[in-house]
C-alpha cells in the first residue's frame, strides 16, 4: 500500500486528458467480435481496461500491443498505445475463468457474450467491491431462459453455461445501463431478432448513446425508441476498422476543477462534441463561476472566483469599497442532479466545498454501490479536513467556503476518491496525506505524475503490505 503526500499548491498548466475508458471498454470489445483487423489509437492501461482486454482474450481474440513500448500486461506504465486486435466471428473460450478484477463494466459486459457460445461453463471473478455489485438483471434473464447459473450468496465467483436466445429482454433502467449494453453486444450476433424493454427511468442515458454509436461504427445499428425500447435486429456482423479514442471527461473533470480552483488549466485531447455524458461537467462549472476557453481539441478553464477572492483578501471592491463579512457570500442555492453524470460525485463535493453557497447534489443514491459508498466516503473524508457536508439517503447537502485544514484522508480503495481528494489539497492550509493513493491505477496510472506536471508538490512512498 502507498500513500502520498501533498503540499498545498495551486494547480496550472496544460495537461493531455487520458482516453476515454467507457469508451476504450466498447471499442476493445466490438473489434474484438469484429471478423479480421482493427487497429485501436490511444488505449491507455487501466487495470479496468487490462481486464477487457484479457477477458476477450479468454474468448479466443487476439491482441497485442504495436506501439513498441511495452507489454499490455504492465500496468506501471502511462500513455497512450495502439492496439491490433484480431477478432473472431465465433467466439472460443481459451480460459474458464475470467477474473474482472474491480471492473463492473468488464463483468457486466462480457456476461452475454460469453453466453453466445453455450458449450463450456465460464466462471467470473472479480475483487474488491466488485463481488458484491448487483448482477439481478441478469439473473432475471438466466431464470426465464433456463441459462444456468451458480454464485456465492448472490455475489461472485459466477459461473455461467447456456446459450442465449433472441426475445423480449425486461431491464430496470435505474440500477445500472452496463446490463443494456452488455446485451447490446450480444443481440445483434443472435440468429432472430430482439427487444430490450426499460421498465423503470433509464439512468445514465449517456452511457447507451456510447454503446449505440460504438456500435454503429463497427457496423452493427441499433434501433432506439425514446430510451424506453430498443430494437436488435439479429444476424448482423461486426466489421473491423480503425478507430481512436478520444479523451475521457470524467477524468478531465478533475483538472477542469483544479483550474477552477487553482489558476487555470488547459485539457488538450477533449472532443466537445462528444456523446460523454460527463461533459456536463462544463455547464456545472459555468455555474459555479468558471470561464471555458474552448477551441478545437482542448477546454481551457479560468476561475472569477480566483479574482474574486482576490478582491476579498483585500476586503475590496474593484471600486475599492469595503466589503462587509456577510456581504462576502451570495451564491445563491445550487441543485446538481447527477443522475445521468453519477462518476462526477466525488469532485462536484470538492467543488461545491470551495464554491460559496449551499450546493445539494441530488439523485446519487446509485453511487453507494460503486467501488465504495461514494457519498458517504467523500462526505467523511472532506469532512474530517474541515468541510460541511451533510450526506442524504440519495444526496449530499454541501455549505460551501470552507477552509480546509489539511491532516490525513483514505482513499477508501476507491480511485475517484482518491483523485478528488487530490484535487482538495488544494484548498488545504496545510500537507494533505492521501492512503491507498495507488488506487488510481484503476483508471487513470498517470494521475500523480501529471498532478506534478500542473506544479504540484507531491510525495509518494511506500507502506508495504
Amino acid at each position: 500500500m502507498s500513500s502520498v503526500k501533498i503540499i498545498p499548491k495551486k494547480l496550472k498548466g496544460t495537461i493531455e486528458i487520458p482516453p476515454s475508458k467507457s469508451i476504450a471498454h466498447r471499442v476493445i470489445i466490438a473489434a474484438g467480435l469484429a471478423e479480421g483487423e482493427s487497429i485501436i489509437e490511444n488505449i491507455e492501461y487501466s487495470k479496468d481496461i487490462l481486464a477487457t482486454i484479457d477477458g476477450m482474450k479468454s474468448f479466443g481474440v487476439k491482441i497485442e500491443d504495436i506501439s513498441n513500448e511495452v507489454e499490455i500486461e504492465d500496468i506501471n506504465s502511462s500513455g497512450k498505445r495502439t492496439l491490433r486486435i484480431n477478432g473472431i466471428k465465433n467466439i472460443k473460450i481459451q480460459k474458464e475463468i475470467i477474473d474482472c478484477i474491480e471492473s463492473g463494466s468488464t463483468l457486466r459486459f462480457l456476461i452475454p457474450i460469453a453466453l453466445l457460445q453455450g458449450e463450456k461453463k465460464i466462471t467470473f471473478i472479480g475483487e474488491g467491491k466488485l463481488p458484491e455489485r448487483p448482477l439481478d438483471e441478469y439473473y432475471s434473464i438466466f431464470n426465464k431462459q433456463n441459462i444456468f447459473y451458480k454464485n456465492v450468496q448472490g455475489k461472485l465467483p459466477l459461473k455461467v453455461k447456456g446459450s442465449l436466445r433472441p426475445g423480449v429482454f425486461y431491464v430496470k433502467g435505474n440500477i445500472s445501463s452496463q446490463f443494456i449494453t452488455g446485451l447490446m453486444f450480444a443481440l445483434p450476433l443472435l440468429k432472430e431478432d430482439s427487444k430490450i424493454i426499460i421498465t423503470s427511468k433509464l439512468e445514465s442515458k449517456s452511457y447507451v448513446d456510447l454503446t449505440i454509436d460504438v456500435l454503429k461504427k463497427f457496423g452493427v445499428e441499433i434501433e432506439n425508441n425514446r430510451y424506453k425500447e430498443f430494437y436488435i435486429k439479429g444476424n448482423q456482423k461486426y466489421k473491423r476498422r480503425e478507430y481512436k479514442v478520444e479523451g475521457d471527461f470524467s477524468q478531465a473533470a478533475f483538472w477542469l476543477i483544479g483550474g477552477l480552483i487553482g489558476e487555470g488549466i488547459k485539457c488538450k485531447n477533449l472532443d466537445i462534441n462528444s456523446l460523454q455524458g460527463d461533459k456536463e461537467i462544463l455547464n456545472i462549472i459555468r455555474k459555479i463561476g468558471g470561464n471555458l476557453n474552448i477551441n478545437e481539441g482542448s477546454i481551457e478553464v479560468i476561475s472569477k472566483l480566483i479574482r474574486k477572492r482576490t478582491k476579498e483578501a483585500n476586503n475590496e471592491t474593484s471600486n475599492g469599497e469595503c466589503l462587509k463579512d456577510e456581504e462576502l457570500i451570495k451564491d445563491e442555492e445550487l441543485i446538481i442532479d447527477v443522475s445521468q453524470i453519477p462518476d462526477l460525485v466525488p469532485i462536484l463535493a470538492v467543488a461545491s466545498t470551495f464554491r460559496y453557497g449551499v450546493t445539494k447534489i441530488i439523485n446519487a443514491h446509485r453511487v453507494r454501490i460503486k467501488e465504495c459508498d461514494r457519498l458517504h466516503a467523500i462526505a467523511c473524508e472532506l469532512n474530517k479536513i474541515g468541510g460541511n457536508i451533510q450526506e442524504l439517503q440519495d444526496g449530499l447537502v454541501i455549505n460551501g467556503g470552507s477552509k480546509l485544514k489539511g491532516g490525513e484522508v483514505e482513499s477508501w480503495d476507491d480511485h475517484r476518491i482518491a483523485m478528488a481528494l487530490g484535487i482538495a489539497s488544494i484548498l488545504c492550509q496545510e500537507p494533505l496525506v492521501i492512503k491507498n493513493s495507488e488506487v488510481v491505477r484503476k483508471s487513470y496510472p498517470g494521475f500523480w505524475e501529471d498532478f506534478k506536471k500542473l506544479g504540484g508538490d507531491v510525495l509518494e512512498w511506500s507502506m508495504g503490505e
